[in-house]
């Protein structure tokens, strides 16, 4: 067979993954707090781009915003638009359109439109004026002196601040700060005293008597190398450190295990006298460095609040309080087309309005989105709204995709990093899809999450004296009506934390 180059024309289909198509996926998949941070920066970046909110704060002295409600059997969807004006042409290209990133909720919500027509307040909707789910973000700058005024010292400032007071001479100071390094957030030392001796340049015995002079610092129990030394410092410091405790110390695995028999053998102690170091020991702290400052902990902010109404359904909202107010300024946009004769001016300031167009367009639909999936949501587990855990229904993503008309993959970017506060308290929303447990009986099935907690409450309330093992628990849930077996008990247990009935049972009796 002859072998000769020639031209073929064919056609295939490929989903491309342009800018615009990432920032939409991108902004489903962001919080509150990391959706504020990114607005931000856009607002740095776009020139027509501002933040709004106080324009906002002015225009609801004069008006109040209209409001779109979405009447569910159990819900009510509730999103806050502005109606300052029309929607913005999105004039110029873009590199993709706008219904290819929602395609499934572009054909849902076709089928909608004569009804959302009807809906008050929905009319003249302004993509320039919307209030999306975000937060406040910011991070360190520069050194800032009145920041130092009022937060809290670090543990490395603290132990520094004592170092400088309790040892003189520049070397033993040299080694400190190098020990000081490497102390974890816990508060203890991670080096290797021979590693840190060669790379000092010193002797281990120099390494060894500069930590034990900060194992004198305080908080008690700082700078140990593990955990049996951070008890000891604690307890010495107390003159709870006699042999029969330095035992007890050195069989640790023991007490993890509950052995208590063994304990009573090695320490020469008695049952009360082990009693006594297992309270001496849980009246330690084995993490002393948590109580001085460190790396800010972010709030758990919820994107949805929930709330009963008065008819026994559901109100669904956003947080309009972490909402960030984005607007486009097309009159700058205006001047500066009108009287600029540079076309590179021009080309820059198209780009900034198609991209402006975009994000707020984007910002709005990934509004509504939450909402749907939050509002489906709320309608499937409303059992556990009423009356708790033990009624969480089994869920996946694409019972939720189903009933809204959406991709699986949708639903799982929006429920990524939100969270919800219900009466029973704020969760993430992945919490309420949980894998479900036939039932014994043919019936529904039931919740991991709901059987986890059965679990939970029957060694809550078992009897010293009649202590379950896994296996009678398997026999209680199935006369529950729960088909389980007892692997998954055990690893339900394990979950939870939860000890094994042998060491429980150990347990039980010291304390008896």
């Amino acid at each position: 067979m002859a072998l000769a180059p020639r031209l073929e024309m064919r056609q295939g289909q490929s989903l491309v993954m342009t800018p615009q198509l990432q920032q939409a996926i991108k902004l489903l998949q962001l919080s509150n707090l990391e959706l504020a941070e990114y607005v931000d920066q856009e607002l740095e970046r776009n020139p027509l781009l501002e933040n709004g909110v106080a324009e906002a704060d002015r225009a609801s002295e004069r008006e109040t915003p209209a409001e779109t409600h979405e009447q569910v059997t159990t819900a009510e969807t509730s999103l806050t638009l502005a109606d300052d004006g029309p929607l913005p042409d999105r004039g110029g290209d873009l590199d993709t359109d706008y219904d290819n990133v929602y395609a499934d909720e572009a054909r849902a919500d076709a089928q909608n439109n004569a009804a959302a027509a009807e809906t008050p307040g929905a009319q003249g909707s302004d993509w320039q004026n919307m209030r999306t789910s975000g937060g406040g973000g910011g991070g360190d700058g520069d050194y800032d002196f009145a920041a130092t005024l009022t937060r809290e010292a670090t543990l490395a400032e603290h132990l520094t601040d004592q170092m400088n007071m309790a040892l003189k001479t520049p070397g033993d100071r040299m080694i400190a700060a190098f020990l000081i390094d490497q102390v974890n957030e816990a508060g203890y030392m991670t080096a290797d005293i021979a590693e840190a001796a060669e790379r000092l340049g010193v002797d281990v015995e120099d390494i060894e008597a500069v930590l034990g002079v900060l194992q004198t610092f305080e908080p008690t129990g700082i700078c140990a190398r593990n955990l049996k030394e951070c008890l000891a410092l604690q307890l010495a410091e107390h003159n709870r450190l006699d042999p029969a405790m330095q035992a007890f110390l050195d069989n640790l695995e023991l007490f993890a295990r509950r052995d208590f028999d063994m304990l009573m053998k090695l320490t020469g102690a008695d049952r009360d006298d082990i009693a006594s170091m297992i309270e001496d020991i849980r009246s330690c702290n084995p993490k002393p460095g948590l109580a001085f400052g460190g790396e800010p902990v972010v709030p758990v902010i919820p994107d949805v609040f929930v709330r009963a109404r008065s008819d026994g359904g559901w109100a669904v909202e956003l947080n309009t309080e972490t909402l960030p107010r984005v607007l486009i300024n097309q009159q700058y946009y205006a001047e500066v087309s009108q009287f600029s004769n540079d076309p590179k001016a021009k080309a820059y300031l198209s780009e900034c309005l198609n991209n402006a167009n975009w994000l707020v367009k984007s910002l709005d639909q990934r509004a509504r989105t939450i909402l749907k999936v939050a509002s489906e949501i709320v309608r499937q587990q409303d059992g556990f709204l009423v009356h708790g855990v033990q009624h969480l229904k089994p869920l996946n993503l694409k019972t939720i995709a189903e009933a809204i008309s959406m991709h699986e993959s949708t639903v799982s970017r929006v429920t990524a990093n939100k969270y919800i506060a219900t009466p029973r308290g704020i969760f993430e929303l992945k919490y309420f899809f949980t894998s479900s447990i036939a039932s014994s009986e043919g019936g529904a099935a039931h919740s991991a999450e709901a059987v986890r907690h059965r679990i939970k409450e029957l060694i809550d309330r078992e009897r010293a004296d009649a202590v379950l093992s896994d296996d009678n628990i398997v026999d209680i849930l199935k006369g529950q009506g729960v088909d389980i077996a007892r692997r998954t008990v055990a690893k339900y247990r394990e979950a939870l934390n939860i000890p094994s009935s042998v060491q429980r049972r150990r347990e039980k009796k010291a304390y008896a």
